[in-house]
């Protein structure tokens, strides 16, 4: 394992719940074939790259996410245009079209994402990968990315560098606020959560430890009556905060946007 990539306590044993209300079998397979024909639409038209409206890309990130039975509920304000460094807790393979529903943005993902299927396609046509078991990669990584942010464009990042259930969650990780001080471009923070409707948060959608992609599908595609919150939190105005220590800390999910001016001489 990199030592920088932190692995969170979280396994399906320990931490995902008896999904409770399931939906008939059926309706579980016709979710999955709805999924999967809108990431085949997807994998034909992504060659289109930036030809397609961004209002299209986020309504097309949504029916995903509602074609897999959950209701999306989105609040605060959007997203500034131009470069910008989206940033979110990672809970679910569904935080990604929940992410680019707030902005479409280049993901940054770990390679093996390549592999996914379906979905492994529609990355490697505009993800930034990272190969997380080479700690000589990350300064080059890093770069890219300040790179990408200079050029005007959204990239998105889950600094936790691990899913988590969502009932706990990670620190986030510095090294990748250092591309948006390079850039000087604004951080998005993001927070996500799911919960069944009208009830406490679930473990359901989540893709943690050793649990499979497929088995993960199939728990968020059973449940019913799950819903994601996605909220935006305000954004972080480039040279507000004077280090990525801080800047991480400010980004992370509950915490005040306010700089932490204690940190300026420190290097992260």
């Amino acid at each position: 394992m990199s030592v920088w990539q932190p692995s969170a306590p979280c396994t399906p044993r320990a931490c995902i719940e008896p999904t409770g209300s399931v939906t008939a079998l059926p309706r579980a397979v016709a979710r999955i074939a709805a999924v999967t024909i809108l990431m085949i639409v997807g994998i034909v038209l992504s060659p289109l790259g930036g030809r397609i409206p961004a209002e299209w890309v986020k309504r097309w990130c949504r029916w995903i996410v509602r074609a897999a039975g959950v209701q999306v509920r989105i609040t605060g304000a959007a997203a500034p245009t131009g470069g910008l460094l989206l940033v979110a807790n990672h809970i679910s393979w569904l935080d990604i079209p929940l992410l680019a529903a707030v902005r479409p943005a280049r993901m940054l993902a770990k390679s093996d994402i390549r592999q996914w299927p379906v979905a492994g396609p529609v990355a490697a046509r505009g993800a930034l990968f990272i190969d997380r078991s080479r700690l000589r990669a990350l300064p080059g990584t890093v770069a890219r990315i300040a790179d990408a942010l200079r050029d005007g464009q959204a990239v998105g990042v889950f600094p936790e560098g691990s899913t988590w259930c969502g009932r706990a969650q990670g620190n986030f990780r510095r090294a990748v606020f250092q591309a948006a001080l390079d850039a000087g471009v604004p951080v998005q923070p993001v927070r996500l959560q799911y919960r069944v409707t009208g009830g406490p948060s679930s473990t359901a959608p989540a893709f943690i430890g050793d649990d499979s992609l497929l088995a993960s599908v199939w728990r968020v595609v059973s449940a019913r009556g799950l819903v994601a919150e996605v909220e935006v939190r305000p954004v972080i105005p480039p040279g507000s905060h004077p280090d990525r220590r801080s800047l991480a800390r400010a980004a992370q999910p509950g915490a005040s946007t306010q700089p932490d001016w204690t940190h300026a001489a420190l290097v992260a």
